[in-house]
């Protein structure tokens, strides 16, 4: 089947290939003006954040979710499994709900940021099939190994990440991506969600609602999914062989998407 979408890659980014060519080709061409002396600013501004200087007082409030206290876990690695059998063409309440759970604007244009998307898939007898497409956390994320500033990063838990505060954005991380992935911030960002900050100049992606599930709680897509009546996506811990969706893995066909790339995707798609 072939994938046929819209798209929020950079202009020209590769769209398939070899994730460690598009790394190294990314690399051979980065701006004059990142130096190591800037990235090491960006470190300290990084390393400072949170920090408190004085009783009660922060300088900076990166999230609300899990608190500092309380790590993400390598115990667990957070995963989605889709069941494109039960996902519907005319159905968007995926996008919907991700939309306004993260703050995006509502209408479209050309440019605005799009955590997740619908795709279609066309076989070569022409049945098409439709799928939610969204970051997929990936085990070795080629945005990370690009990334000058460290701003891509992936937590203890499996969940890929980008950090505002050290985001320059250079967008290398948009081209690495093999599946066009993340979205570039042109506008001004107003009405912000206190969980999800977001800001002009910056890239950002499906963050599968970590500030949810920080909290016991699903990915906003999930939950919509479910409330459509659909239930095509299954969230869950990917290391628990007891857990509902390791079961089903086990039970289902299904298939990582650019599998040869061997990124070990933490979102996994069934009926493909």
């Amino acid at each position: 089947m072939s994938a046929a979408g819209p798209s929020q890659g950079a202009k020209g980014a590769p769209s398939g290939g070899s994730a460690a060519a598009s790394a190294a080709s990314v690399g051979a061409h980065r701006p004059k003006g990142v130096d190591h002396a800037r990235r090491q600013i960006l470190a300290w501004g990084a390393a400072m954040a949170g920090v408190a200087i004085a009783p009660g007082i922060t300088l900076f409030d990166l999230a609300h979710g899990r608190p500092p206290s309380e790590p993400a876990s390598r115990t667990k690695r957070w995963g989605m499994l889709v069941d494109i059998n039960r996902c519907s063409t005319d159905c968007n309440a995926c996008v919907v709900a991700c939309d306004k759970e993260n703050g995006l604007p509502i209408a479209k244009t050309a440019t605005s940021a799009q955590w997740i998307r619908k795709v279609e898939l066309k076989d070569m007898r022409g049945a098409t099939k439709s799928l939610p497409m969204m970051c997929q956390h990936c085990a070795e994320p080629p945005c990370v190994d690009v990334c000058p500033t460290g701003a891509s990063f992936k937590r203890a838990d499996g969940i890929v990440l980008v950090d505002r505060h050290t985001c320059i954005g250079c967008r290398y991380c948009m081209m690495a991506c093999p599946y066009k992935a993340r979205s570039f911030v042109h506008e001004p960002v107003s009405d912000q969600k206190p969980d999800v900050p977001r800001g002009k100049g910056c890239v950002e992606s499906c963050t599968l609602c970590v500030h949810r599930i920080d909290r016991d709680q699903l990915p906003a897509c999930v939950e919509a999914c479910a409330s459509s009546g659909h239930h095509a996506i299954l969230f869950g811990d990917l290391n628990d062989t007891g857990s509902e969706i390791s079961k089903r893995i086990a039970a289902v066909s299904s298939r990582q998407l650019r599998a040869d790339l061997k990124l070990d995707t933490g979102v996994r798609y069934a009926g493909i």
